[in-house]
């Protein structure tokens, strides 16, 4: 009671700091990946690199890079950005990303930085507004359920490989065994960014996916997805083949960052 015989209530005092909703800048150090950055700072490796495009690997100490302070992306507004393509985008309600950036008119400054939180589950949105990754969010999918892994991501004594990152022989991707024709599946959802012959990858479909990696499903037999399309996790661009330099029917599945090769990691089901 007080003096005046007023019920006095208890503050609620926090215990720990308050999240920031601003984004903040990790300098790259000796040994960093993008899943150690994730992991260290409690976010979705895919995260790291999807606020961050133009990220090439192996990663360069020194570099700045942005990151949003909750799963999520750190985007740089660009000229006709609003409210709601932003949010129709990122698959988020226009109420969260207001909220969040504490922005009370419809108007978006270009050049500005937001952060627009993204759960990893069940994660982003394709343009067409159907969730991404509805299989598996948050995880590559094997292409071939069930396919022995029988190359994997890494230097190798096989001579028809070519060299990269120093060493004379490396495999840039994984490869899956399976028969001549069976269907192959994407890994993540994204939008087809290139279909058709390709070199020594012969047939092949690349899938940007939503958080802006580039996978490539090599070796083809037919595809069976249009240049354009938008696909979910877990549906049909494909057929194994043996096209390209391949000395039989298998699937070479590689994952870029910024044009350049690297480990996918686990692929869930393979």
């Amino acid at each position: 009671m007080g003096r005046d015989s007023v019920i006095i209530k208890p503050l609620s005092i926090p215990t720990s700091p308050l999240v920031s909703h601003a984004p903040f800048v990790h300098s790259v150090e000796q040994g960093d990946t993008l899943q150690s950055i994730g992991q260290h700072f409690n976010l979705p490796w895919r995260d790291v690199a999807w606020s961050n495009p133009g990220l090439r690997m192996p990663l360069t100490v020194g570099r700045a890079i942005e990151l949003p302070p909750v799963p999520g992306v750190v985007v740089v507004v660009k000229k006709g950005d609003t409210p709601a393509s932003l949010a129709s985008k990122y698959g988020v309600d226009v109420s969260t990303l207001l909220g969040f950036n504490e922005i009370r008119g419809p108007q978006l400054t270009p050049g500005s930085v937001l952060v627009i939180p993204v759960a990893a589950v069940p994660g982003p949105n394709l343009a067409t507004g159907a969730p991404a990754d509805p299989v598996d969010p948050g995880q590559f999918l094997c292409p071939i359920a069930g396919a022995p892994i029988i190359q994997q991501f890494g230097p190798t004594s096989f001579a028809l490989e070519p060299p990269f990152d120093g060493y004379q022989h490396f495999h840039t991707g994984v490869d899956l065994l399976a028969g001549y024709g069976t269907p192959i599946l994407a890994a993540a959802g994204g939008k087809v960014t290139a279909v058709g012959y390709a070199f020594d990858f012969g047939i092949r479909v690349e899938v940007t996916d939503s958080f802006g990696l580039v996978e490539i499903y090599a070796h083809m037999s037919q595809v069976a997805v249009a240049l354009g399309q938008e696909v979910q996790q877990g549906e049909k661009i494909g057929y194994v083949g043996s096209t390209g330099l391949s000395i039989g029917a298998h699937l070479h599945f590689q994952l870029e960052i910024g044009g350049m090769p690297t480990a996918p990691g686990p692929l869930i089901g393979c």
